[in-house]
């Protein structure tokens, strides 16, 4: 079924590009013009722009983490519900590094084309983020 090979190529996305840090995976599960926003407005392009964003985030949290808590798939489309967790130990948007360990929940929307990942719309609990790493107040 279309929907369950879907659903296992969002889990890959999570477990081999996020969690393990298999950044050539992106090559594989990712479609050539992968279109990707994330909570905090970033924006990337294909492979090599994805990459570059789980750069910058591991960067700052050298162990983020992504827990799949819930998936469901609908044929081309899936959505995923999240749990990230991670320390902050280099720059992030500005704020320099804190040290504290944060965890926050966001869901993602991806579409399938071609058996890779065209899409991905992620929105995470940017506030509650913000809040841990003490940027506000």
């Amino acid at each position: 079924m279309a929907g369950e090979a879907n659903r296992r190529l969002v889990e890959a996305f999570y477990e081999r590009l996020w969690n393990r840090g298999e950044l050539d995976a992106a090559d594989e599960l990712l479609a050539a013009d992968f279109a990707f926003r994330g909570s905090l407005g970033y924006q990337a392009r294909g492979p090599d722009g994805f990459r570059t964003y789980v750069g910058m985030v591991r960067a700052a949290f050298p162990d983020f983490h992504n827990a799949l808590e819930e998936t469901i798939a609908e044929g081309e489309r899936i959505a995923a519900r999240l749990t990230w967790t991670g320390t902050h130990r280099g720059p992030f948007l500005g704020i320099a590094p804190t040290g504290r360990r944060i965890s926050y929940q966001g869901v993602g929307l991806f579409t399938v084309a071609g058996g890779r990942l065209a899409s991905a719309w992620v929105v995470g609990d940017g506030y509650a983020l913000l809040r841990q790493l003490g940027a506000l107040g």
